[in-house]
């Protein structure tokens, strides 16, 4: 063991540093992808322009916001407003100079600027043109263009400078419309790889003892608590979950970083708030004093291994679905915070099948299971990190979006059943050159439910790449 993960092992709880083994296997940490991010991302609209003196800008740019509207969308904030005859593309400049009076114009020192007027599908022609003439500088010489523009912002500031000679002039604003923030990704990810290779190893003993047990398929997850000094720690705050509650937020939105200051730079994007950095962000997770110098600490919260042949049959069954080593997990997560409010137990009723498997079954589950949770007043899995094997399947990542789980790093993908990646499924992911009994296997795009913009919970997710950990091979068609 390098001393670099001795120093690692030592901010571990005593429950953790007595379940790993002592060798543990190094990996490094690749960000999942967003479903926006690896789609066409230049997609392109039809936009109306037209020009004007210097002096007669604010009226035109008010007759267009009447227009358009308030939605932001619709007035292309990543595109510039207005543009010198000088700055357009040389194909726009060789264009406009023929029409009109485009040569006096684009020759000498010119006072006049094109300008954006907003997507063509939104602005009805007949109104712009009546808005247009009502301006006295151009009611004489109205021109209205059309061009292509780009209706995504940009997500680097190369790809703005080349949009801007192709298009319109386009401006990068530090953040990403179609994913996490960079700045946030990277940060987390010198966070997480710290231990990372710690929990998956774990991951990777408990679901090796599932397969040898005959429990389950070998998958295993781990969940831990990561304790940051100085760090905001939503779980924790009263203040916080009563603010939360007057205001009727849902974390993921907004108007939860509003809610907490309103110093908070506006350039996060609202699904930043899948766990608690982007408000690290917000707020600043740097403090000053003794406390900053403090270690972070990470602790156990659940262990649990596949269980899905735990009192089933193999044969011609896909096993029990609760028993996926996500969901049991989770559900152990539950049970800890329910024993912390000392709830009167309630013997449950002899049954000859039990479904929902979230008992501890393997000695390692029982240990970590025993061991108090770090943080009863959270909601769930909220701001908790989980560590697979295996991508989990959909009706998992599903589970574990509805849990608030903070970040999630899995190893081997699923490309056929799996929730998160975002990569499209190819038709021979199944690997076998004989044709599935249903026909090719495969096709569609992925899911990528951990960053969905159309859901209420996102987080941060990685896959965790290695060569010198055993691979824990499964059925391609088999549901993680």
């Amino acid at each position: 063991m390098s001393d670099s993960m001795k120093e690692v092992v030592e901010t571990l709880d005593p429950v953790s540093r007595r379940l790993i083994p002592a060798n543990i296997d190094s990996g490094t940490l690749v960000p999942l992808k967003t479903t926006l991010e690896l789609r066409d991302n230049l997609t392109l609209g039809l936009a109306y322009i037209t020009r004007a003196p210097t002096r007669y800008t604010n009226d035109i740019v008010t007759i267009a916001r009447a227009l358009a509207g308030d939605d932001a969308a619709k007035n292309l904030p990543h595109l510039r407003r207005c543009s010198k005859p000088v700055d357009l593309p040389p194909h726009l400049k060789s264009q406009f100079m023929n029409e009109g009076n485009g040569r006096s114009i684009h020759t000498g020192k010119s006072n006049w600027l094109y300008i954006l007027l907003g997507p063509k599908d939104e602005l009805p022609y007949d109104e712009l043109l009546r808005g247009l003439a009502s301006v006295d500088g151009i009611r004489d010489d109205i021109f209205i263009g059309i061009i292509p523009v780009p209706l995504l912002a940009p997500t680097s500031q190369v790809q703005a400078n080349l949009w801007s000679q192709q298009f319109w002039q386009t401006v990068y604003r530090k953040n990403n419309p179609l994913g996490p923030h960079p700045s946030n990704i990277c940060r987390t990810t010198s966070v997480v790889s710290r231990d990372a290779s710690v929990w998956m190893t774990l991951a990777h003993q408990v679901a090796r003892k599932a397969r040898d047990t005959g429990l389950g398929e070998p998958i295993g997850a781990v969940i831990i608590k990561r304790t940051t000094p100085g760090k905001f720690d939503a779980a924790k705050n009263a203040a916080f979950k009563s603010e939360r509650s007057n205001s009727n937020i849902t974390q993921g939105s907004q108007g939860m970083v509003e809610a907490i200051s309103s110093d908070v730079p506006a350039n996060h994007n609202c699904h930043e708030l899948g766990n608690n950095d982007a408000i690290d962000d917000a707020i600043g997770s740097d403090s000053s004093g003794p406390e900053s110098e403090a270690k972070e600490t990470t602790q156990i919260v659940a262990l649990a291994g596949d269980a899905r042949w735990y009192q089933q049959e193999k044969v011609g069954r896909t096993g029990n679905p609760m028993g996926h080593a996500a969901l049991r997990a989770i559900s152990m997560v539950a049970q800890k915070l329910v024993r912390t409010e000392n709830r009167p137990d309630n013997k449950p009723a002899i049954m000859e099948f039990e479904a929902f498997q979230d008992g501890p079954l393997l000695n390692d589950e029982q240990v970590v299971f025993d061991a108090e949770h770090p943080c009863p007043d959270g909601y769930l899995c909220h701001d908790l990190e989980l560590y697979l094997t295996h991508e989990p399947c959909v009706m998992c990542a599903m589970a574990i979006l509805h849990s608030r789980m903070g970040r999630i790093v899995f190893r081997h993908r699923m490309p056929l059943t799996g929730g998160m990646s975002s990569e499209d499924r190819g038709y021979d992911a199944c690997g076998d050159s004989i044709a599935c009994d249903n026909g090719p296997c495969g096709g569609g795009r992925g899911l990528g439910l951990h960053w969905r913009k159309e859901l209420n919970w996102s987080m941060l997710g990685w896959e965790w790449e290695t060569e010198t950990v055993e691979r824990l091979t499964v059925d391609p068609h088999l549901h993680a």
